[in-house]
């Protein structure tokens, strides 16, 4: 089963997904005149600010219930950064680099680069399709399908798309990258380990939105942080072999030097492969969360989640892949995964290497998990409303899944990521093609009303008369 899987992967991302996210992504880029290029001081400026504001509302006592219960574009980015910011940064890399090579970390590159225009018009979209929910608002591919194209069915199989994959199979990616972390560095059994995870997990993913929310603006800036911090003083201590590392990456991506891996083709496949796992652009999942933010405009939410491409590719992702590139231990063909991330970090800080990336892989992955999970509840929020139908998933998600993870082969567990994953981007980049006219629409009202000197645009529905019916939640 496992040789059947890997070889329908190898199919699909060898000729279909590969031509499809490019394509897309360069088409939007093109479209939104380089809107994650041009427009970069103004994704900061709107981070910075929702997360003072954040900070702010949660200092404050004598405040109404309502205004407490929204989610802001901060803590919307934190969740969605918090399953981007995961395994993907570090067991995703090392994968990606033992098996195509550090070219692949060129391809990763510019997946993240074109991407996050993708990114940018999903999240914008979601913003525009949203809904009134009973504790924020909610929405997503799902819901953009049906409003925007009106096919039901569409929208229902994305539905199931996106929870088989983020909602369960992802979370055993999770576990299983957790487990082995702490089993190298700690020698604790991978059962064990699973079980503590999956109690965590039920106590949080219980807790709705609002706890899966405040948990992650937590955890996800104390681990991002710390990570690119470590990786900052080990590239200033290795500065004399940055440019061999770039050489390195360069010249591998386009078949040149065949240091690892299979060629330009391996190296291209893994790293866009590896890209998508970790900063989910055009996946359709950023956008569940994007769309519950409380803003005054659809394009605010879109340029934070492209920015979060950024964050999580551009920077963390690198970090990784420069730390093993460093060592040079990805030539060493029993090293793969998170186990290799170990390896070159410990060759670089010493026995306390394997630990530290135990717990950062903690922070990482036990945050993606809740984030994960975020994503299935929306959308079988979706399909039924049947709380017996959202207990069961809470049990699988949360307790389920992590368990089988946490027991499972690495291959195994990320080859079911892989399939999913596949099915999934080409159901959202078919949706997003058809209505990307819709956020470049958006995107030039937000720019016009930032030419008049309107510091804070905001978007009346009458801007889009010919879907108004179809949108809910601006006046």
């Amino acid at each position: 089963m496992n040789e059947l899987i890997t070889a329908v992967n190898d199919v699909l991302w060898s000729y279909v997904l590969i031509v499809a996210l490019v394509g897309c992504g360069l088409w939007f880029t093109w479209h939104t005149r380089f809107v994650q290029f041009r427009m970069v001081g103004e994704m900061l400026r709107l981070l910075t600010e929702s997360a003072v504001s954040t900070v702010e509302e949660q200092v404050k006592v004598k405040e109404k219930e309502g205004k407490k219960r929204q989610i802001s574009s901060f803590q919307a980015f934190a969740v969605s950064v918090a399953t981007r910011v995961g395994t993907g940064n570090l067991a995703g890399v090392a994968t990606a680099i033992a098996v195509g090579g550090p070219g692949a970390v060129f391809w990763m590159w510019i997946i993240a680069l074109v991407g996050s225009s993708t990114a940018f018009v999903e999240s914008t979209l979601a913003q525009l399709y949203k809904q009134k929910h009973k504790d924020s608002f909610i929405g997503g591919p799902a819901y953009y399908i049906q409003k925007g194209l009106k096919q039901r069915w569409m929208a229902v199989l994305f539905a199931i798309f996106i929870t088989l994959q983020f909602g369960l199979s992802n979370n055993s990616i999770q576990a299983n990258t957790i487990c082995g972390a702490m089993q190298e560095a700690f020698g604790w059994s991978p059962a064990w380990v699973g079980i503590a995870l999956a109690a965590m997990a039920l106590f949080i993913v219980f807790g709705g939105i609002q706890r899966i929310a405040h948990v992650s603006s937590i955890l996800v800036p104390v681990m991002a942080i710390g990570y690119v911090v470590l990786a900052i003083v080990i590239i200033i201590m290795n500065l004399d072999l940055i440019p061999h590392v770039l050489k390195v990456i360069v010249l591998d991506a386009f078949g040149v030097t065949q240091i690892a891996g299979g060629g330009i083709g391996a190296a291209m496949m893994n790293g866009i492969k590896r890209g998508l796992f970790s900063n989910e652009a055009g996946e359709g999942s950023a956008p569940n969360v994007a769309a519950t933010a409380t803003t005054t405009h659809p394009v605010k939410q879109g340029l934070i989640q492209a920015l979060g491409v950024f964050t999580d590719t551009l920077l963390v992702c690198s970090c990784t892949a420069f730390i093993i590139l460093i060592s040079g231990l990805y030539q060493v063909p029993e090293l793969n995964g998170i186990a290799l991330t170990q390896s070159a970090l410990q060759s670089e800080v010493g026995s306390m290497g394997p630990m530290f990336v135990a717990v950062a892989i903690f922070l990482f992955a036990f945050s993606s998990i809740i984030g994960n999970y975020y994503y299935g509840e929306a959308n079988i929020r979706f399909i039924t409303q049947n709380t017996k139908v959202m207990t069961v998933y809470r049990l699988c998600s949360g307790g389920l899944m992590v368990i089988f993870g946490a027991l499972a082969s690495f291959e195994l567990v990320w080859n079911i990521v892989d399939f999913f994953m596949a099915f999934l981007t080409a159901c959202n980049l078919m949706a997003i093609a058809l209505l990307g006219r819709y956020a470049f629409r958006l995107l030039d009202d937000y720019r016009k009303q930032k030419q008049q000197g309107i510091k804070e645009p905001i978007f009346h529905r009458n801007l889009l008369p010919e879907i108004e019916d179809e949108i809910d939640c601006w006046e």
